[in-house]
């Protein structure tokens, strides 16, 4: 049985200022993890790694994710959630920099792993709750979407300063790429140490939230864990909901090598130039996400979110294909480079939707939380085997051009899987009695 207590409401200013502090960490936290979006081939080159070795640590940090989704949710209800997420940043900001040295292999296997307890075990669920904690009753999707929107806003700018850093240091022959490289690594790991420092300071803030005496309450009744954790898995609404994220994941990190896609294709696109167009694609993120969330308020997240899903894998055959056709170099970097901002485009209206269709699910409030855990550990699992397929696949292809090709194909087919799914859960969720739904906010 749920507790209830009544709590007094924070003040909306207390609330946004806060939201946006969490947004500005979402923002800087996660890309310096994922440089190779923009940065790839000079990673590889600069770690003097190959594409397999480069796919083995994003897969021990994907392995580290998997495993700390779930438990990162109960750490959250142990531990005040701006503690922890001023843990993240100063962690992650530190072993940044231990990355900037450019070490060894087997320090990046740990540097890799390192970050995914920082970002996945300590700053996921915390944010999560931190932001239902801040919003009121039925303002969590606006919360969420100001979060997600403004992550990519965030990470937008932060990838144009560094973008911008990264041309002025290697020049115009891209003569000095590492050392662009070490200062781009330098500004985000300094970023997020510096922000730890401002979580810190608003640590005693949120001890004086009045909605703590409800976490605690609830925390006394949470003694069910294996038994809720059962009634979860036996929902068929959490599978095809972690199935649609897998699939909006999978084409969320093919658009990872788009960069390395353009210098690969003998097209004469240097680093800076594959950079620029994969940043124009970062600034997407903000327009696709509230853009994406906007539509799918008026005509239906499913509906929305199967026809962001279809378009996006017609985009990445376009890009496939289009390479093949007899047209000259410039039209064709041209529809690459359409092809690029329009999968992007549609790939972040997708995450946009990713927790929104989380409303469809039968589970009580008492228990949303562990599923989304369970969700989370689901359909963020191709965090682990992805990057060994794609370098794999990058390692033993002819060339690099059909190895990004054959990958982008593979990313196609499990985008099905989640059109599929999108199918299957309209039909549930159209045949169910209207009085059983009862809509649960996403948090």
């Amino acid at each position: 049985m749920e507790n209830r207590v009544n709590k007094t409401p924070i003040k909306n200013s207390n609330r946004y200022l806060q939201i946006l502090l969490l947004t500005i960490a979402g923002g800087a936290i996660y890309p310096m993890l994922y440089l190779r979006q923009i940065y790839q081939d000079t990673m590889i080159h600069a770690f003097n790694i190959s594409h397999v070795q480069l796919g083995e640590l994003y897969s021990v940090m994907g392995l580290l994710f998997f495993i700390c989704y779930t438990p990162s949710g109960w750490l959250a209800d142990k531990i005040k959630p701006m503690k922890l997420i001023t843990l993240s940043l100063l962690g992650t900001g530190l072993l940044g920099l231990w990355y900037s040295t450019l070490p060894s292999y087997t320090a990046l296997l740990i540097i890799f792993s390192g970050w995914g307890v920082t970002t996945g075990l300590t700053f996921w669920g915390a944010v999560m709750k931190r932001i239902k904690l801040l919003a009121s009753k039925n303002e969590a999707g606006r919360f969420y979407g100001i979060y997600d929107g403004g992550r990519g806003l965030v990470e937008s700018i932060l990838a144009s300063i560094a973008l911008y850093i990264f041309s002025v240091t290697v020049g115009p022959d891209d003569t000095n790429i590492v050392q662009g490289l070490v200062y781009v690594i330098h500004m985000y790991s300094w970023f997020c140490i510096f922000l730890a420092g401002v979580c810190f300071i608003c640590i005693s803030f949120e001890s004086k939230q009045p909605e703590e005496k409800e976490e605690k309450q609830a925390k006394v009744n949470n003694k069910s864990l294996l038994k809720d954790l059962g009634y979860i898995l036996r929902q068929p609404e959490v599978w095809l909901i972690a199935i649609i994220i897998s699939s909006g994941y999978h084409l969320f990190w093919s658009t990872y090598s788009f960069s390395g896609y353009l210098q690969s294709g003998g097209w004469g696109l240097t680093a800076v130039m594959a950079g620029t167009i994969t940043t124009i694609k970062l600034w997407l993120r903000p327009v696709g996400g509230v853009g994406g969330g906007f539509l799918g308020d008026k005509f239906g997240n499913i509906k929305v979110l199967t026809h962001a899903l279809t378009l996006s894998a017609l985009g990445l055959v376009g890009l496939i294909c289009i390479p093949s056709v007899n047209l000259p170099a410039n039209v064709v970097v041209g529809f690459c480079i359409f092809f690029i901002l329009f999968v992007g485009l549609l790939t972040y209206a997708v995450r946009g939707l990713y927790w929104a269709i989380i409303e469809n699910l039968k589970v009580p409030e008492s228990k949303l939380g562990l599923a989304i855990g369970v969700i989370s550990a689901i359909g963020y699992c191709p965090d682990i085997f992805i990057p060994l397929i794609n370098g794999y696949i990058m390692d033993y292809a002819p060339d690099q051009k059909t190895g990004y090709q054959l990958y982008f194909s593979y990313t196609v087919v499990m985008a099905c899987f989640g059109i599929v799914a999108c199918y299957v859960l309209k039909q549930r969720v159209s045949v169910r009695p209207a009085p059983a739904v009862t809509p649960v906010t996403v948090e």
